[in-house]
């Protein structure tokens, strides 16, 4: 079986036989697949009518359990934005119906940023729908390759996000 990669990984080979290709192949790899993933999660998220940004946010306070609440300071760390970034979401989503504003009871000059219903509902359906392509990208790979394959990757990334 071979891959686009196979053929970059040739071609820089014949330029430069000096070099250890083999980062090129992994990330290479890795970079081409989040391409394809963006994509799949664009189409899923399109097709519940939801933008990808919408999705991040609302999924974050689904996670947080009930009673899918949090800060917009800790909405900014789950979803890597600045303040002035979050503020925009937390309106945009409001307007929407998807989240409400409440005054936070541990702290009376906080706000609580709160999933409603509608945003519960939206969340869920575009996680299914994420899920299922995301299936459809793994169909290839068997369910043992599966589980190795996130270990490898888990075993890439903690390092780089401690």
């Amino acid at each position: 079986m071979h891959d686009d990669v196979d053929l970059l990984v040739q071609a820089w080979h014949r330029e430069r036989p000096d070099l250890d290709l083999g980062p090129v192949e992994v990330f290479s790899r890795v970079s081409r697949l989040s391409r394809l993933l963006d994509r799949a999660r664009r189409q899923a998220f399109h097709e519940r009518g939801i933008e990808p940004w919408e999705f991040d946010v609302l999924a974050a306070l689904r996670r947080a359990g009930e009673p899918y609440e949090l800060s917009p300071g800790r909405l900014m760390v789950e979803t890597l934005v600045t303040s002035g970034t979050m503020t925009n979401r937390v309106d945009r989503l409001t307007e929407r119906g998807y989240v409400q504003r409440a005054p936070d009871p541990a702290d009376r000059r906080g706000v609580l940023v709160g999933l409603t219903d509608e945003g519960r509902l939206a969340v869920d359906s575009a996680f299914a729908e994420l899920i299922d392509r995301e299936r459809e990208l793994l169909a290839q790979l068997p369910e043992d390759d599966r589980s190795r394959l996130a270990q490898l990757l888990k075993s890439v990334m903690a390092p780089l996000e401690a």
